[in-house]
C-alpha cells in the first residue's frame, strides 16, 4: 500500500468520500466505538446496489440470508444454500470499493462442528472475495466463531431473534424480554466477545436491553430493530427501500417507494408500446 493510500486508510473511519478510508476495516469498526460514530450497514444481493450503496457511503454491505425472501422467493430463510449464496456475494464484492462486504452463513453450513463452520468460512472468502463472515447464535456458536477466527477469517455475529431459528423461538418474536432474557442476551453477547466477534448484530430485543449489551461489550453493537442505543444500522435494502411490499417489520423506515415507481414505469411502458408512442419513428434513430 503506498504511504498516501496508508494515511487515508487512518483517516476518519465512517462518513464516505475523501473523509472517509479507502478501505473499511474490521478496526474501523472498534474505532468507531471507541469514538462514538454511529456504524451503516445495508443488505445486498447484486453488483448494481453495492455500487450504489458503496458510493453513499454505507459503511458495510451484508449478503444476508435474506436472499431466500427478496431473491428467491422462499417463505423463510432456512432453504438458503451456501452455492446460492456464493454467487451474489461475489457480485457484490465486486461492486464494493470501500464498503467491509460480509457473507451470511446460511442454515445447516456451520452448525453441527467447528470444522464445518470453518470450511464454510473459507470457502465464502476464497470464492466470493468477501472481507467477513456472519452467523448466527450466542453460546451455542461460540466455538465456531472461535475456530473461524483462529483461521484468520473475521466474523460478525448476530444474537436476539436469529431467523435461521425461528421455529425454535415460535416465530417472530422478540427476545431478551425481563430480566431472565435480558440476562441471557447479556450472557450470548460475551460468549461472543471473548471468541473473537468484531461485532455483534442484536435483532428484535428491547432497547434497554440492547443498551445494557452495547454499554458492556468492547465490541460494536449492530441494531436490527434494537433500538437507538447500539453502536450502528443495519436494514435489509428491500424493505428500507420500500420494494418490498406487504408487510415489513414496523422498525424498518422506508427511505424510498421503489415498488410503486417500478410499477408506474412498467405501466407507462406498456402504454407507450400500445398506443405506438414507443417506440418513435425510423427517422429519430437514423
Amino acid at each position: 500500500m503506498a504511504a498516501s493510500d496508508s494515511a487515508q486508510d487512518q483517516a476518519a473511519p465512517y462518513g464516505g468520500g475523501s473523509a472517509g478510508p479507502k478501505r473499511v476495516r474490521i478496526r474501523h469498526f472498534q474505532q468507531a466505538k471507541r469514538d462514538g460514530v454511529k456504524i451503516t450497514g445495508l443488505t445486498s444481493y447484486d453488483h448494481l446496489t453495492a455500487g450504489i450503496f458503496d458510493r453513499a457511503g454505507i459503511d458495510f454491505l451484508l449478503v444476508g440470508d435474506s436472499a431466500g425472501n427478496t431473491v428467491f422467493g422462499y417463505d423463510t430463510t432456512l432453504p438458503v444454500t451456501v452455492d446460492e449464496l456464493i454467487p451474489l456475494t461475489r457480485a457484490v464484492a465486486r461492486g464494493a470499493k470501500r464498503a467491509l462486504v460480509i457473507a451470511d452463513l446460511p442454515f445447516g453450513s456451520y452448525e453441527t462442528n467447528p470444522r464445518e463452520a470453518v470450511h464454510t468460512a473459507i470457502r465464502f472468502m476464497k470464492e466470493t472475495g468477501a472481507h467477513a463472515v456472519k452467523l448466527e447464535g450466542g453460546e451455542r456458536s461460540a466455538e465456531q466463531i472461535r475456530h473461524i477466527v483462529e483461521a484468520g477469517i473475521p466474523v460478525m455475529a448476530h444474537i436476539g431473534f436469529t431467523p435461521q431459528s425461528e421455529h425454535g423461538l415460535g416465530g417472530h418474536v422478540i427476545q431478551g424480554r425481563g430480566d431472565r432474557g435480558a440476562a441471557q442476551l447479556l450472557r450470548d453477547a460475551r460468549a461472543v466477545e471473548e471468541a473473537g466477534a468484531f461485532a455483534v448484530v442484536l435483532e428484535m430485543v428491547p432497547s434497554e436491553a440492547a443498551r445494557a449489551v452495547t454499554e458492556a461489550l468492547t465490541i460494536p453493537t449492530i441494531s436490527v430493530g434494537a433500538g437507538p442505543h447500539c453502536d450502528g444500522q443495519l436494514l435489509v435494502w428491500t424493505d428500507w427501500a420500500g420494494l418490498t411490499t406487504g408487510r415489513i417489520p414496523r422498525f424498518v423506515k422506508q427511505y424510498a417507494q421503489l415498488a410503486q415507481t417500478l410499477e408506474d414505469a412498467a405501466n407507462a411502458f406498456r402504454e407507450d408500446v400500445s398506443s405506438g408512442e414507443y417506440p418513435a419513428s425510423e427517422h429519430e434513430y437514423e
